[in-house]
This record gives structure tokens, C-alpha cells and sequence, in this order.
């Protein structure tokens, strides 16, 4: 199958002189691909396929997901070329850098960029959001209804209160987070589109800062501030005590984020966001555990998430009890 979808980009006559399955990525197999061209220049690739049993798609499938890359390239934002996409593939340029979170946070060779990522990641979001949301439409939908998002994106709380309801698990402190979160929601605001897991680890940073922003498959309409308070989620900032992406505070990415967007941020909504994501992460970590109890893929990695869950419920009770009144 490689072999083939490389001859189809670079003509007859293409090797594979190198394919490597690469660790993570909990959703989808990711390839990396040394690839000779006919002419003999060698090109690095990623290879990036559906999962089986996956069970955290966003609705845009990897053919949404490139048509969506490819407008964010449009817009500014850092992200890989792509060369081709269908259904169950994409295929794209290799952007060299650093995604493993703990070496962006200690090690010396990125000590230089650090002290700027957070302001860089607000300017990134700020680009994100001023896309236009018809580049989350279906490249080539089948059903014309669904050739548009909705102009009224989904309830986030209801949407992951409903996929926790699935799973059939009882978990008291997460109902005790929806409940509270539903109680204290900010008003609405401005509807963009979302990237939905923009963090550290989806990121690729070099000596130069960020190079590429990685896994749009969870983007959709939204709160811009979802991807500010995903960002910010204790579990992605890998046991240092910045709060934003381990790399920064809190300051640096709302104000490079107000500047480069025009928009003000409310910070209490800001924090009720954070929250939510310590939920969705949660939720998330029960779900994929599921898919390998289940049998949907069987995973080492999926059931060490598992293990998460008790994480992330401790992680809300400290949160909520941050917003309770004395």
C-alpha cells in the first residue's frame, strides 16, 4: 500500500528506501517515509493512516483534515505540505524538530526558545481562529447537507457528557465537573474554528521556535478560548509548574494572543476553559482505554492511558476547589 501511494505522488520508478512506524498518536498509525524519487532525490515523509477502532473522530475525516491543513497554510499557520490525502491517508512533507514534550521543557538545546513559545503559540491560535469556517467543510462531502458546519456549533459539555455516557463507567468526580461547569459557563462568544488539541506535544519546535502544529483531526466550530484552556491543561505541561504548555505563563499567551487577534480575553473564561479541558482529557483517557478492554485495538499504550483517569479526577477536584468561594 506505501509503495503504491508514493508512486502515485512521485510516478513509476519510486523506492521506499526507508519506513518506520513512529511511537503515539493513539488515534492514527503515523509513518515516517524515506522516499526516491525517479530522478534520485530523496524525500522525508509522513505517512499519517486511520487507526482501527478509532473512536474520537471529529467528523472531518484525514481528507477534511488535509483540506483543512492546506487552508491553515493559507492562513499563516506553521503545518507540514501535503502531497496527498484521501479517506483513510495523508501524506505529507517531515518537518525535522522536536514533539516530545519533556525534551522541548529541559533540554538545553531548546533553552532559547522557551522563554517565547507561549507568546508564539497565542500568535499561532490568533492565525488559527481568523480562519474562515468554511475550510472545516468536507473537501468532496457525499451527503450535501453536511457541505457546511453547522452555523451553531455543538454543546461541548453535552457532546462529552454524552461519549462519557457511552462508555457506561461510573465516574463521580466528572459528573460533579459537569454539573459545576454547567453552573458556572461563561457567555458565549465568537465562533471560530477550533483546532481542538493544540498543545505540547502536537507541536513541532526547532532551534527556531515552532515549525508545525500537528493533529487537526479534533478541529471543528467553537469557542476560540477552547484551544487557549486546552493549551493550558495541567496534564501538557509534563511536571513543570508553568501553567501554559509547561513553557510559559499565563500573561505571555493572552496578551500576544489579544494583540494578534484584536479580541480581548476574559480570563475567567479562560479558566472555565482550562477546566473543561481537564474533563475532555479525562473522558478521553476512559475511551481509549475502552477501545483496547474493548477489543477495538489492542494497546499497551491505550491501557497505560487508562491509568490517567485517576489523574486527571484529581487534577478537577484541585481545579474546582480553586473556584469555590471560601
Amino acid at each position: 500500500m506505501i509503495d503504491d501511494l508514493v508512486s502515485g505522488v512521485f510516478g513509476p520508478g519510486t523506492a521506499v528506501a526507508s519506513r518506520i512506524r513512529l511511537p503515539g498518536g493513539a488515534s492514527r498509525e503515523t509513518w515516517a517515509l524515506d522516499v526516491v524519487d525517479p530522478g534520485g532525490v530523496t524525500h522525508e515523509l509522513i505517512l499519517r493512516l486511520d487507526s482501527p477502532g478509532a473512536a474520537l473522530d471529529a467528523g472531518i475525516g484525514l481528507t477534511g483534515e488535509a483540506t483543512l491543513m492546506r487552508a491553515a497554510r493559507a492562513a499563516g499557520v506553521p503545518v507540514p505540505g501535503i502531497l496527498a490525502a484521501a479517506g483513510s491517508h495523508i501524506l505529507m512533507d517531515r518537518v525535522r524538530g522536536e514533539t516530545i514534550p519533556r525534551r522541548i521543557l529541559r533540554d538545553g538545546a531548546f533553552a532559547d526558545v522557551r522563554p517565547g513559545l507561549a507568546a508564539r503559540c497565542g500568535e499561532i491560535l490568533a492565525a488559527i481562529h481568523r480562519m474562515p469556517l468554511s475550510s472545516l467543510a468536507p473537501a468532496a462531502p457525499r451527503d450535501p447537507a453536511r457541505a457546511a458546519p453547522p452555523a451553531v456549533p455543538d454543546d461541548p459539555l453535552r457532546s462529552w457528557r454524552d461519549l462519557l455516557d457511552l462508555t457506561g463507567q461510573p465516574h463521580p468526580v466528572f459528573e460533579l465537573a459537569f454539573r459545576r461547569l454547567a453552573d458556572s459557563r461563561p457567555a458565549g462568544g465568537r465562533v471560530t474554528v477550533v483546532h481542538g488539541d493544540f498543545r505540547n506535544g502536537n507541536l513541532v519546535v526547532g532551534s527556531d521556535g515552532i515549525r508545525a502544529v500537528l493533529d487537526w483531526e479534533l478541529a471543528h466550530a467553537g469557542d476560540p478560548l477552547e484551544d487557549l484552556g486546552w493549551l493550558c491543561v495541567k496534564s501538557w505541561r509534563f511536571g513543570s509548574p508553568l501553567p501554559v504548555g509547561g513553557f510559559g505563563e499565563y500573561g505571555r499567551l493572552v496578551e500576544a494572543y489579544e494583540r494578534a487577534s484584536g479580541h480581548p480575553v476574559d480570563r475567567r473564561a479562560l479558566r472555565w476553559w482550562e477546566t473543561f479541558g481537564v474533563l475532555k482529557w479525562g473522558v478521553i483517557c476512559v475511551m481509549q482505554a475502552m477501545r483496547h478492554l474493548t477489543g477495538g485495538a489492542r494497546s499497551v499504550e491505550l491501557a497505560a492511558i487508562g491509568r490517567r483517569v485517576c489523574e486527571t479526577e484529581w487534577d478537577l477536584l484541585e481545579a474546582l476547589a480553586r473556584e469555590t468561594p471560601a
